[in-house]
């Protein structure tokens, strides 16, 4: 096994163990998540994919911030099960709207940019829907937003043909456990608005 092999293997497990405890709502996603940052930056500066590079220092931050809101809820956003935990929300039909418009314009510029600045990346547009949208999807996720697992679903669909498309082996593998994640975290956590968790 070759040291790409290798660091596509630890990036796999990282990022399956954060998504798994993202989904069961644990606040211990947000540790792994540090790791799984640090080893996506060093594994897509090996294959040219510079959109999802770049994507990790802010990722980072919004995993700090996320972390942070979930465990410092203020008052009337606590769970009911837990007081100390951010409760399960979602966004209003406008909110949405403002989503998916942000994504579309900012994945056309980023995507103008990128393929101006880096003529090596493969995919410069798809590249940068997906990045878009996982900026989007962890904006989300660090409010505990149940709109947050509808975009991981579209990114982890983008993500698999973008990985198989560089010859990652993998990671496909793994986008398409984090699909069968998303799906279930998406019904889990339609559960907890529910009962207000």
């Amino acid at each position: 096994m070759d040291k790409f092999m290798i660091l596509d293997l630890v990036t796999s497990i990282l990022g399956l163990s954060c998504v798994l405890l993202a989904a069961r709502k644990s606040k211990y996603n947000f540790w792994i998540g540090y790791l799984y940052n640090i080893a996506l930056f060093i594994m897509f500066w090996n294959r040219s994919l510079y959109a999802s590079l770049m994507l990790q220092p802010l990722s980072l931050f919004i995993n700090i911030i996320g972390h942070y809101r979930w465990t410092h809820p203020k008052q009337g956003e606590e769970s009911a099960s837990d007081s100390k935990a951010l409760k399960v929300t979602s966004l209003s039909w406008r909110g949405r709207a403002l989503c998916i418009s942000a994504v579309l314009v900012l994945s056309f510029v980023w995507g103008w940019i990128l393929r101006s600045l880096f003529p090596a990346d493969p995919h410069p547009f798809l590249d940068t829907v997906v990045t878009v949208l996982i900026l989007t999807a962890q904006l989300l996720s660090s409010m505990k937003k149940w709109d947050c697992w509808v975009c991981w679903i579209i990114v982890n669909v983008a993500q698999m043909a973008l990985h198989l498309s560089v010859g990652h082996v993998f990671m496909p593998i793994v986008c398409s456990l984090y699909l069968l994640n998303s799906i279930w975290a998406l019904v889990n956590w339609e559960k907890s608005i529910k009962k207000g968790e």
